[in-house]
């Protein structure tokens, strides 16, 4: 990745987390990122979740984001409303710090096109 593209996806990022911050009221990590992702996906609304469906929330927002690079296939939804993916072809060998801005890029991805944020470019 070239010095521009990181700084533009540092600089998408950012703005993501800033709006985060002002919905929210405190700054997110890439974790609750993932954790809101997961609750979009799951499309049951805000709740108390346990733990366990804590962590299936973060594998769902992992698989969403991946399906977007085709790692990924939505098998549908089980009889509770949970989304159920299939692997579909192996990552390659990431670094952490490569595995993390695919999540990033693939986190933006989502939040334009399905939650209708635009970077600050676009706003």
């Amino acid at each position: 990745m070239d010095l521009k593209s990181f700084q533009e996806l540092k600089n998408e990022w950012d703005a993501l987390l800033s709006r985060l911050t002002n919905d929210f009221g405190l700054e997110p990590d890439l974790q609750a990122v993932l954790f809101l992702i997961g609750v979009q996906e799951l499309g049951q609304g805000a709740k108390d979740f346990s733990k366990q469906e804590k962590q299936d929330l973060m594998h769902i927002a992992i698989c969403r984001i991946l399906s977007e690079f085709g790692y990924y296939r939505l098998l549908g939804l089980d009889e509770e409303g949970w989304p159920h993916w299939q692997h579909v072809k192996a990552l390659p060998k990431l670094t952490l710090k490569e595995q993390d801005i695919l999540l990033k890029r693939g986190a933006l991805s989502y939040f334009k096109k399905e939650v209708g944020f635009f970077s600050p470019d676009h706003n």
